[in-house]
């Protein structure tokens, strides 16, 4: 009894860890099993029969594709100027002092602390004052301004971990201050910035609270489609889709820590 108590006080954080971890994935499994449901009635909520139809025909049920495509489009359009404009501001955030610097800071932080609801309704008021129509257009706007203080957030972190040494020997060794960022700043300030663009890409996925104020009738996205589609019949093929895209992104992250891990062992070496 002693020596598995032991056990367990040796392994407790691990264990704790795992079952962190499986109690994140379950909701992720039942996605993926109940994508080859044929179910029989409308809802895809108990289990009927094995059937791979809607993995065959994703975009059967109509509107699906094309609400998943717009989310695409404007998950990387957004990530991509978010990440850019983030950037940037975070450097001078992290490596310069100026005159409303602490101002800059609390206005970064004021989007990832205001409700959604909120700053939905604010920015559907601000484009009707400024006649801005809804659709893609307004939609991205709302993405890039609250994707814009995550990316902030992560890549400020990775820049305040860099080493001036670093860069400090490069200028020595008669490097220019483009050539010393090329080639040294930015590739190690690179997982950071990789970071925000991904999280960049998931929460304008994911939103819907505040792209249900900016979008038109022509201008519905995945979230929305799923949501309107719970109240009618859920389509298996949605099941289909998140399954897919939780495999993409479990790629991504994996690629990420090979790539990471073969670099490090490099230069270990």
């Amino acid at each position: 009894m002693s020596a598995a108590l032991v056990w367990i006080r040796r392994h407790l954080l691990a264990l704790a860890a795992l079952a962190v971890l499986v109690y994140m994935l379950v909701p992720n499994v039942v996605v993926a099993v109940f994508s080859f449901n044929n179910p029989s009635g409308r809802f895809n909520y108990e289990w009927n029969s094995f059937s791979t139809q809607a993995w065959t025909n994703i975009c059967g049920t109509p509107g699906i594709c094309s609400s998943l495509g717009l989310s695409l489009k404007i998950g990387i359009t957004a990530s991509i100027i978010a990440t850019i404009l983030g950037t940037l501001v975070a450097f001078a955030l992290g490596r310069h002092r100026f005159r409303g610097r602490a101002a800059t800071n609390l206005l970064i932080f004021m989007p990832m602390a205001t409700p959604e609801v909120v700053m939905g309704s604010s920015l559907l008021t601000l484009f009707v004052m400024m006649g801005v129509p809804s659709g893609q257009g307004a939609i991205l706007i709302a993405h890039i301004m609250f994707c814009l203080s995550f990316v902030v957030v992560a890549v400020k972190a990775r820049v305040a971990s860099l080493d001036p040494r670093l860069e400090e020997a490069a200028a020595d060794l008669g490097a220019t201050p483009l050539q010393t960022f090329l080639r040294v700043t930015l590739p190690l300030a690179a997982p950071g910035i990789a970071a925000g663009a991904l999280l960049a890409f998931s929460l304008s996925f994911d939103d819907y609270i505040i792209t249900n104020f900016q979008a038109s009738p022509s201008s519905i996205t995945f979230p929305m489609y799923v949501w309107g589609a719970a109240q009618r019949g859920t389509p298996v093929q949605i099941n289909v889709i998140g399954t897919l895209m939780f495999l993409v992104a479990l790629t991504v992250v994996i690629a990420g820590q090979v790539i990471s891990s073969r670099r490090n062992k490099k230069v270990a070496a």
